[in-house]
């Protein structure tokens, strides 16, 4: 069976400019997900995310987004944000959970998480949102660059938006274990390897000097990783003894070789799964 030329004109062109994405209704939600092939902002109807409250030894990084996110909600200037540092240490939990909490004082306030593959894509989310009466919180996680990644050029157009510049109504945040985005191996080849050195590493690491915040995240003491699993049984209503709390709380972190967030997330679900409580 031959496939009409045109057609296959028609499929190609398609592919190489999609069609443009339909604003959603962003009364349906307050977070959406980004997709392409085809453009489309899919709601999310529950967000997975803790209290605020429940986020321990992170003040500082809390108390700072949370105003930079309210100056923002509030039609303010406000600048775009980097958490970086320890894995497990919550850096995305802290973004939904401000998010949440900037909602609850009635800012018309949307988030739309945004995956690092999609990047190349953004030029059209931003073509999308500009304009609208809402504000826009991107987030992507978990970001980072290879040393033949290209991606990271198109988060200029978030971070600066060209000629155009950044929608007044859009402010990026992303987290990343890494403070320049870039494995520190390959900035040193770079280094190393490069005519001009300093111009070679100047253009990949100079992507993290463009969020205005930098947020550093770092592990935990054995206090803040107790007090953690402490504050989600009391939130969740799981009862157990401190005693007992704290020697199965340090075992667990002992087979797991590391203690962080994500780690006492995960103690406090296997607990309360043998003491029968759902959250």
């Amino acid at each position: 069976m031959t496939v009409d030329p045109l057609v296959r004109i028609a499929e190609a062109l398609e592919r190489l400019s999609p069609p443009r994405a339909l604003a959603p209704d962003f009364g349906a939600a307050d977070a959406f997900v980004w997709h392409v092939a085809p453009d489309r902002l899919e709601p999310v109807p529950k967000v997975s995310r803790v209290d605020l409250a429940l986020l321990i030894g992170v003040n500082r990084a809390r108390d700072i987004l949370l105003e930079n996110t309210l100056q923002f909600a509030r039609g303010l200037p406000a600048n775009n944000a980097l958490l970086w540092g320890a894995r497990g240490m919550g850096k995305s939990s802290l973004v939904k959970a401000v998010h949440a909490e900037v909602r609850a004082t009635g800012a018309a306030l949307k988030m739309v998480e945004l995956q690092r593959e999609d990047l190349p894509s953004v030029g059209r989310l931003l073509h999308l949102l500009r304009d609208r009466a809402e504000r826009f919180l991107l987030f992507c996680d978990d970001l980072s660059f290879s040393h033949d990644d290209e991606h990271y050029k198109s988060l200029k157009a978030v971070l600066d938006g060209g000629i155009e510049g950044r929608p007044e109504n859009v402010v990026f945040y992303a987290t990343s274990n890494r403070r320049h985005l870039m494995p520190r191996d390959m900035i040193e080849n770079e280094r190393s390897s490069a005519i001009n050195p300093s111009e070679a590493v100047e253009e990949k690491v100079s992507l993290s000097d463009r969020f205005g915040l930098w947020l550093g995240f770092h592990p935990c003491d054995q206090d803040d990783y107790l007090a953690m699993i402490r504050g989600y049984c009391d939130a969740y209503g799981v009862a157990i003894d401190d005693a007992t709390l704290r020697a199965e709380a340090i075992e667990w972190q002992a087979t797991r070789g590391a203690r962080s967030g994500r780690v006492a997330w995960q103690y406090f679900t296997d607990l309360a799964g043998r003491r029968g409580v759902r959250f």
